[in-house]
């Protein structure tokens, strides 16, 4: 697509960060006549080197100095890790100086006639609803793909031909935009998440709730309250939910072992689709299910056809370290869910077994576990506790689970792992599942969670009696 430089052409824009979606901002822009600089607080050789391809692009790049607005500027483009209150950010607020998230920046690009959006944000699951959902799109015969936090940067994504984007939001991206009026959007779940940066829940949960403002279709979670309350709120063209329960007139949800929906249909009130079966979800889990109901009631509201939406999810190959199955030993079942790095994603993981030795730890930012091992206490039958803030959660098991064992593994070198696995599995019996859903984030140990997941596989790979590693490792 040809790019139109009028709009652009000569214009100060400062783009905050040199990270992915950061250097593909500064791209298109360049590519559209703007003087654009790049301004980022870290200076390291990868840094370093993608600083010289977008000088090879005539774009200006600052690095070690994320804090002081270029002169000349009149648009900011922040990338999602900036916050609110940063010194940057706030001196373009000062400056009245116009400020854009990398979503809303896009939304802007966009060409008359390109793809709609159909939306997904929540504390939990994004990921994985909007890669079930290009399925889905994919299965009926459409040209879509998967944005947002996946795959192509969104900024170069709407510049593309596709009939359709499913695009995946943050409450980061969320925060910066006003303007994205998707096709239809759903918010899947609301829970504490990420108030280090929005400083408050209410401010959070703001955030999440400007994905339904514009939404031609809102589709919420029945079975969340928050969720239905910003659904409520909104005003859309139509709205739509999901629930693990039997659906009523306006739902999807399940009957039996069926994904059925009485939503999209020409009478919900008497009548039913048939989507798919329970067995189509990979990996089975009651909050995956949640997952393939939210995608399905997109893809319903895009005019997908029931027979797609089975097709799609029997496409899906699920991301690593998602409940992802890694070994049986010896009758013990061991799960990587490294990806739930806060209570809302742990309880739904710790949720979907019966006896379980809970490996958990990492970094907390602020969270509180109390209920989250209330819940769980009846599941336990060990808890191994790894990482910075694993205090926290031992002071909670002796408040609500005070009968259950813990194991305390203070380590933090390159052998942490294999201790901690070794000390779950001598907790096990057969028909247990050592499941890693550790609560906090992976910064403390490790570089991120995916890291700190692979390490979790290796070790279970070494214990005795385990089979060979198959390559890749299979997510179910």
């Amino acid at each position: 697509m040809t790019p139109d430089t009028g709009e652009w052409d000569g214009r100060g824009v400062c783009v905050a960060g040199i990270g992915v979606s950061g250097r593909a901002a500064a791209r298109v822009l360049a590519a559209r006549g703007a003087r654009v600089t790049v301004v980022e607080g870290r200076d390291d050789e990868e840094r370093r080197a993608h600083a010289a391809e977008l000088e090879a692009l005539g774009v200006a790049v600052r690095l070690g100095d994320g804090d002081t607005l270029p002169e000349g500027t009149d648009l900011v483009v922040m990338s999602p890790g900036w916050r609110p209150d940063a010194p940057l950010p706030a001196a373009a607020v000062a400056a009245g100086v116009e400020i854009y998230g990398e979503v809303e920046l896009a939304w802007r690009l966009r060409a008359p006639g390109s793809a709609p959006w159909l939306a997904i944000t929540g504390t939990d699951g994004k990921t994985t609803v909007v890669r079930m959902l290009a399925r889905m799109l994919e299965a009926a015969g459409h040209d879509a793909l998967a944005v947002g936090n996946v795959g192509t940067p969104i900024v170069e994504a709407v510049l593309e031909k596709h009939d359709v984007l499913a695009v995946e939001l943050s409450s980061y991206q969320l925060y910066w935009s006003s303007s994205p009026a998707p096709r239809a959007a759903a918010v899947l779940n609301v829970a504490p998440d990420h108030l280090d940066w929005h400083g408050t829940m209410d401010a959070y949960v703001a955030a999440k709730s400007t994905i339904f403002e514009r939404a031609g279709v809102a589709v919420c979670n029945a079975d969340d309250p928050i969720s239905t309350e910003l659904a409520e709120k909104a005003r859309p063209q139509a709205r739509a939910a999901f629930t693990l329960g039997v659906p009523a007139p306006g739902q999807l949800g399940v009957v039996d072992d069926l994904l059925v929906d009485r939503a999209f249909v020409a009478d919900p009130a008497r009548e039913a689709a048939e989507l798919a079966v329970l067995g189509d979800v990979r990996p089975f889990a009651p909050h995956n299910v949640a997952n393939a109901l939210a995608a399905a009631a997109l893809a319903r509201a895009y005019g997908v056809p029931p027979e797609a939406v089975r097709d799609g999810l029997r496409a899906f190959v699920p991301d690593p370290h998602r409940i992802q199955h890694v070994a049986e030993i010896g009758g013990v079942t061991y799960i990587n869910d490294s990806k739930a790095t806060q209570p809302h994603a742990a309880a739904a993981s710790l949720a979907a077994y019966e006896s379980i030795v809970w490996i958990a730890g990492g970094l907390l930012k602020g969270l509180e576990v109390d209920d989250l091992v209330r819940s769980c206490a009846p599941r336990l039958r060990g808890v191994v506790l790894m990482g910075r803030d694993r205090a926290r959660i031992a002071e909670a098991l002796a408040r609500h689970a005070p009968d259950i064992p813990v194991v305390d593994v203070p380590d933090t070198d390159t052998g942490a792992m294999d201790r901690v696995v070794t000390e779950a599995a001598a907790l096990a019996r057969p028909g247990d599942t050592v499941l890693l859903a550790p609560v906090g984030a992976s910064f403390d140990m490790f570089a991120n969670y995916p890291a700190r997941g692979d390490a979790f596989m290796a070790s279970v790979r070494r214990l005795p009696g385990a089979e060979p590693a198959v390559p890749g490792g299979e997510a179910r």
